[in-house]
């Protein structure tokens, strides 16, 4: 109750599953077997599971996307406008909008507008706000997805507030979405035996937000805002800003992405250097950029550690014989052909075998293959694999992104399934 009040919704409830089992429940809530949900591509996996467990079928938007940076952007009010037609036209009614904001970089996407929208067809909005349980409580910051009219929304506490990693909350607002099937859901997913250690850690974090709301994160905001503005003059090193994504209304001030093509580096590669070099840990490695996170728990001999190590590189680096770094344009390359033949339950449940790479070209897909970065699923379980998908993927590997969901890491072979 007091978290509710906090947070400003209608009801909270405490998480020991973590975000993914909010996104779950949330999503379970909201829809039943064969109803469809629109989300973006670049959702948590925790979307996909709830997909798999709600039979809930997806249609996707592709999320804005930034090719230099190699970094996906959210989604914007038109694009939803168009899922929902694009249903309609098909005699369907979306049964809920699952929006991720911010994302992991700290993009914003404009759910005011997008809240609005959607509550004018009656639908229910979802808000992935795991990154986002910091947002609103300073004036610097962007709107909560609750003061835009969001109607459940999963904050991963422990991310940038300070409750034990794998507590989150779940939130509610408004009156589209039923009580007492959110809690049914809970019931399902949620052990019977909780953690009180994690339980009490979310409340602690709650009462430490309490005390000071409007002022707890000014150091935070300083620390960050400093730390952008010196390395902003550092020759060489790029800083993320809306410039990028200026179909966007904020990006979080507390995230700060870097990149480092005009040193001829990688994401990769400036990690490295940074944690070797400097003990320097970053919160996101990409192909083409570093993300770091600044908290309640930064102090300032961090940020001059960051600033200190960024001067170093830029030196070493500036006026080595090593060019920039030539930045491919893939425009969602592998993206802009999906072809669906099962819908993420039939898929999950379907009978599976390995085949080779080269063998699985045109196979219905039986796994959930996503690089990290940029955190994109490239093919989901039951979408058909395409040329196009396979040789991003392969492309991607070998500039050291990690491969996840697939169990062959290094992409020898794909699950598929045997239809």
């Amino acid at each position: 109750m007091q978290a509710a009040k906090l947070f400003g919704s209608s009801e909270t409830w405490f998480l020991v599953g973590g975000t993914t089992c909010g996104i779950q429940a949330a999503i379970m809530a909201t829809c039943s077997p064969g109803e469809h949900i629109i989300l973006p591509r670049n959702s948590h996996i925790s979307a996909i599971s709830a997909m798999v467990l709600s039979g809930a079928i997806p249609k996707y938007i592709l999320p804005e996307y930034d090719c230099k940076w190699d970094i996906a952007g959210g989604v914007t009010p038109s694009q939803v406008g168009k899922a929902i037609k694009e249903l309609q036209m098909d005699g369907k009614k979306p049964a809920a909008v699952f929006i991720t904001s911010p994302t992991y970089h700290g993009i914003c996407s404009d759910l005011s507008d997008i809240s609005q929208l959607c509550h004018a067809y009656g639908i229910p909005v979802i808000v992935d706000e795991a990154h986002g349980a910091h947002l609103g409580f300073h004036p610097q910051m962007p709107h909560s997805a609750l003061k835009q009219g969001a109607d459940l929304v999963v904050q991963s506490t422990h991310k940038v507030l300070c409750s034990l990693t794998q507590s989150s909350m779940l939130h509610m607002s408004g009156s589209i979405v039923d009580r007492e099937r959110i809690c049914r859901c809970l019931q399902t997913l949620q052990s019977t035996s909780p953690s009180y250690l994690l339980l009490a850690s979310l409340d602690a974090a709650r009462a430490q937000l309490g005390e000071n709301p409007g002022t707890v994160f000014n150091k935070a905001l300083e620390l960050a805002s400093e730390a952008s503005t010196i390395i902003k003059m550092i020759p060489g090193i790029s800083v993320l800003d809306l410039s990028s994504f200026n179909e966007f209304p904020a990006i979080d001030p507390l995230r700060l992405t870097l990149g480092f093509w005009s040193l001829g580096l990688s994401g990769y590669e400036a990690d490295d250097i940074l944690d070797r070099d400097h003990g320097v840990i970053s919160e996101l490695v990409g192909t083409q950029s570093i993300t770091f996170a600044i908290n309640l728990g930064t102090c300032r001999e961090h940020t001059q550690r960051l600033v200190t190590g960024l001067k170093k590189l830029s030196m070493s680096f500036l006026h080595s014989k090593i060019t920039e770094m030539r930045v491919e344009s893939r425009e969602h390359a592998p993206f802009n052909d999906i072809c669906i033949s099962l819908n993420p339950r039939d898929a999950f449940f379907a009978n599976k075998r390995s085949v080779s790479i080269k063998e699985s070209l045109g196979k219905v897909c039986g796994e959930l293959i996503c690089p990290y970065p940029p955190g994109i699923p490239v093919i989901i379980p039951g979408e058909v694999i395409t040329e196009k998908a396979l040789n991003y993927l392969l492309d991607v590997r070998k500039k050291g992104a990690v491969i996840t969901g697939a169990s062959d890491s290094h992409l020898s072979s794909i699950v598929i399934c045997d239809v």
